[in-house]
Order: structure tokens, then C-alpha cells, then sequence
């Protein structure tokens, strides 16, 4: 403070003076301001600095820790991925049969490629193959965390329960024709009952279980190759052993000639013999009196792909806010 007095008093004596006293307050501001100020914006800046290389550095040090998921969510999760592998073993179950049945008729030789198309085994082939894609996606996704897999999964899954309500109502739609749609299929059924083992092992449930015999009558195996009476071999004439009043021999094995013969015979001794009714009209009424059954099972079916949505759908909302936060 000596000094500025010493600069007060030399500006007054000095040409000029009253110019410089008026210019000495401002000044005197000027030299009075605290030094300190500079070096605190200094210390400021460098710690933010420090602060932005940290977190450029290490992120997570300055990000929230993401929330462990609750009691309810992990047994969700446990329980989506069981749920998935179930269906997956099933789905790859009947993805064996379907592989097994066409290898055990030779349906995959490069003769047989033709046929391969109508093949019913084909359908457990392409069944067991998409139930099987879609739940080990399902348990990958649950297992891995995955949230392109659980979309993929309840795609799948939604699309798959579409197609069923679509064919529902295609059904209830055309449920007046449903016979006649019915009698093609037994028809082709009975042209291809000698080529094809499982189609064979079918119409000898459905004639067995519903004690019926051809389309509308037993004389409808005429159309066969091998039964019509123009055929040459001793199954000319004939009906399938399924047909007969009593099949069995000896009450342990199937008479296979028990048949034969039959379209020889008339109604009234024929009736003796094999089952005179046809196999439409039963099981017709056999599916109206099973209506109801189907429509449960239906139900559950639709059910069962709605927990899996749901339950997929809580694992994929678990999993995106850790990952956003991650």
C-alpha cells in the first residue's frame, strides 16, 4: 500500500495529474483484485479435465450399476428356458419318426423322391422340424440373453398361432364340405392302401375301431388294383383283414384271408362275414361327437403358446434395460 500512496502523490504533482487521479480508482480496482481467483479456475479446470479422461477412460465408473433382476424374474426366466427344452425334445422326437418312417418305406431313395411330397410322414418331418427350431431358439435366447433370439421366438411363435386360427376359421368355413373332403382322402386312401405302410396302418384303425369297412360300402375296395375282381392273385374279389366281423385267429394272430373272397359273396352272406357299412358316414359322426374334444384341445394348444409369449416377453423385458444401461 506504501507504493500506491507514493503513485497518488507523484500523479497529483505531474503534469497532467487531474487526469491521472481521475484514472486512479479504476486503476487502484485493478491492482487491488485478488490473485487467487486464477489459480482456483486453474484447479477447476483440471479436476473436470480429470474427471472427462476418467470416465473416457472407464466408462462404468461413473455409470449407474444396472439392477439385479428380482425373485419373481429369475424363476420366470428358469422356467421359460425348461418350458422351451420340453418342447424341444418333443419336437425333435417327432422329427425322428418322420425321418424313420420315410428311411423304413425308402421314400428318401432317388427313386422314391416323387411320392416323397404326399408322403404323411413328411408332415412329422416338417412339424418336428419347426417345434424343434423355434424352442432351442427360445432356450438359447432365456439361456444367452438374447434379445435377437426372443424376438425371433415370439415371432415365430405368433405366426405359428396365426396359421392355427386361420385354418380354425378355414374349417368352420367349410365345415358343410368337410364330408366330401373327408371321402376324397379315405378314396385316395384305398387306391394307395398296398403302396404306402402307414396309410395302410391307418385304414386298418379306422375300419377296426369304427366297425367299417370302405367309403359308403365294403364294395368300394373294388377301385384298389389288387382287390378288384379283375386282378389277377388270390386277393382278387377281396377286402382288407380289417374288415372282417372277427379278424383274429385263435384270439392271438390276424387272420389275413379272412376277407377274401367277400365282394363274391351277396350282401346277405357278406354281412356274415365283414362289416356291409362304410367308413364316411362314422366317421363323420364321430368327429361331431368329438367336437368338443377337439375344441379343448385347441384351446390348450393356444394357451400353451400364449405362456410361452408371456414368459419370453418378461425375459426380453428384463434384458433390454441392463443392456441400455450396460
Amino acid at each position: 500500500m506504501e507504493w500506491s500512496r507514493a503513485w497518488l502523490s507523484w500523479t497529483r504533482g505531474a503534469p497532467g495529474g487531474a487526469e491521472n487521479a481521475r484514472l486512479l480508482p479504476q486503476a487502484s480496482k485493478l491492482v487491488e483484485l485478488p490473485c487467487s481467483s486464477s489459480d482456483d479456475d486453474d484447479d477447476g479446470f483440471l479436476a473436470r479435465d480429470m474427471d472427462f479422461s476418467t470416465a473416457e477412460q472407464d466408462p462404468r465408473a461413473w455409470s449407474p450399476v444396472p439392477p439385479k433382476p428380482g425373485t419373481f424374474s429369475q424363476c420366470v426366466r428358469y422356467l421359460a428356458f425348461f418350458w422351451n427344452l420340453l418342447f424341444l425334445l418333443l419336437g425333435l422326437l417327432a422329427l425322428a419318426v418322420g425321418v424313420w418312417g420315410l428311411l423304413a418305406k425308402g421314400s428318401l431313395q432317388g427313386e422314391r423322391l416323387a411320392p416323397l411330397g404326399s408322403d404323411p410322414m413328411l408332415l412329422f418331418v416338417l412339424v418336428g422340424l419347426g417345434a424343434s427350431t423355434v424352442s432351442l431358439a427360445g432356450c438359447l435366447g432365456t439361456l444367452r440373453s438374447s434379445p435377437c433370439l426372443l424376438r425371433f421366438f415370439v415371432g415365430a411363435v405368433l405366426a405359428f398361432a396365426g396359421m392355427e386360427v386361420l385354418g380354425g376359421l378355414l374349417l368352420l368355413a367349410v365345415r358343410h364340405r368337410l364330408r366330401d373332403a373327408l371321402q376324397d382322402v379315405l378314396l385316395l386312401c384305398l387306391l394307395r392302401y398296398h403302396d404306402e405302410p402307414d396309410l395302410r396302418f391307418l385304414v386298418d384303425e379306422v375300419q377296426q375301431s369304427l366297425q367299417c369297412c370302405g367309403l359308403g360300402s365294403y364294395r368300394d375296395w373294388e377301385v384298389n388294383l389288387y382287390f378288384n375282381c379283375s386282378a389277377p392273385g388270390v386277393q382278387a374279389c377281396s377286402v382288407p383283414a380289417s374288415c372282417c366281423l372277427d379278424p383274429w385267429q385263435n384270439g392271438t394272430l390276424v387272420n389275413t384271408q379272412c376277407g377274401f373272397g367277400a365282394l363274391h359273396l351277396g350282401d346277405m352272406a357278406a354281412s356274415t362275414v365283414v362289416h356291409l357299412g362304410g367308413c364316411v358316414a362314422r366317421l363323420s359322426a364321430w368327429l361331431h361327437s368329438q367336437a368338443g374334444g377337439i375344441a379343448t384341445a385347441a384351446a390348450i394348444l393356444v394357451l400353451v403358446e400364449a405362456a410361452s409369449v408371456l414368459m419370453a416377453l418378461k425375459v426380453l423385458g428384463d434384458i433390454v434395460p441392463i443392456r441400455v444401461q450396460e
